[in-house]
């Protein structure tokens, strides 16, 4: 079975990421195959739009392979995980440059590599099943696939929760952290893609997009602002603990159940990512971290531990 379907209808180019048992993970392979596509599309004047979805019911994709970067690390030296990252993340910034309409259809599971290739798209289409996130902290991992960079540029602290936490989130909120641009109910995603096949993008949209599910974050925002300011994550739970809101102090004992080192890491990467610049140069920033944490013990290893990092320090100096 082919893991990537590619064909054209009329106008319109599709990418279907097809492992819907593994919720469409993204493998070496996988990326490749749609780096190739978008090259071919790129310079065939037929193709106008580009779209992509997952296949099966649950979702666009679940992340990046990581059972394979887990058997490289354990049989190797952990060059074939930096090799996959080197090619999704350039995979990443091409999309972001890509110079026809992409459309991202986040219908259901959107987490770590999906997030990736869909959020970096001119055209983000979330539905009302959405459920996107990026969960790299609970592997004991830090965001990447250009995660820190959107996550950076959501409104106050909002990123920083959701990259610290790994929290889900639905449209709405997708919406309101710019991680989607659009909502169309599920039930109306495959006329759209119809329609793609024979109309310009922005027409179709005016007849099937329609207003989002109302998110949560906006109702928590000050809470979050005020505590996930902090200049570290020993401040950021004590704050969280002492603010009084049970939200508060959930998102408090989450932070207390993953790896220290990967919540610090991350939180710097987050500040640094801010004034980076382009993409490319957090996405940069993302190899070096993703790469050194190969080495880590911290890596898919993940128990309720103190916030005190005097045990583990092995990323220190790598951004």
């Amino acid at each position: 079975m082919t893991d990537v379907l590619l064909h054209t209808s009329g106008r319109t180019a599709h990418i279907t990421l097809n492992r819907p048992r593994a919720l469409n993970a993204l493998t070496h392979a996988m990326v490749r195959s749609i780096d190739e596509a978008l090259t071919a599309w790129e310079h065939d004047p037929t193709v106008e739009t580009v779209v992509i979805t997952g296949a099966g019911e649950r979702g666009l994709c679940a992340g990046g392979d990581i059972r394979s970067i887990y058997e490289d690390v354990r049989a190797g030296d952990g060059t074939a995980s930096a090799e996959f990252w080197r090619d999704e993340y350039h995979l990443n910034a091409r999309i972001a440059r890509y110079p026809k309409p992409y459309v991202a259809i986040m219908d259901g599971i959107v987490m770590g590599g999906g997030v990736g290739v869909s959020a970096h798209g001119s055209v983000r289409i979330a539905t009302e099943r959405s459920r996107i996130a990026m969960p790299e902290t609970g592997i004991g991992f830090v965001p990447d696939v250009g995660g820190t960079y959107l996550l950076a540029v959501a409104p106050g602290e909002l990123g920083t929760h959701l990259a610290l936490t790994g929290a889900q989130i639905g449209a709405g909120d997708a919406l309101l952290c710019g991680l989607a641009d659009h909502c169309v109910p599920s039930d109306r995603i495959e006329r759209l893609i119809a329609d793609l096949a024979d109309e310009p993008v922005h027409e179709v949209l005016t007849r099937h997009v329609r207003p989002a599910p109302a998110g949560e974050l906006a109702r928590h925002q000050e809470w979050i602002d005020a505590c996930y300011s902090a200049d570290t994550v020993e401040e950021i739970v004590r704050r969280l603990l002492a603010h009084g809101d049970p939200a508060a102090k959930e998102a408090a004992e989450t932070l207390l159940s993953k790896s220290p080192t990967a919540l610090k890491v991350t939180l710097t990467a987050m500040r640094r990512a801010r004034r980076l610049g382009p993409l490319e140069r957090v996405l940069d920033q993302e190899f070096r971290v993703s790469c050194a944490a190969l080495s880590t013990p911290d890596l898919g290893s993940v128990s309720e531990v103190d916030l005190d990092v005097s045990r583990s320090t092995s990323w220190d100096g790598m951004i």
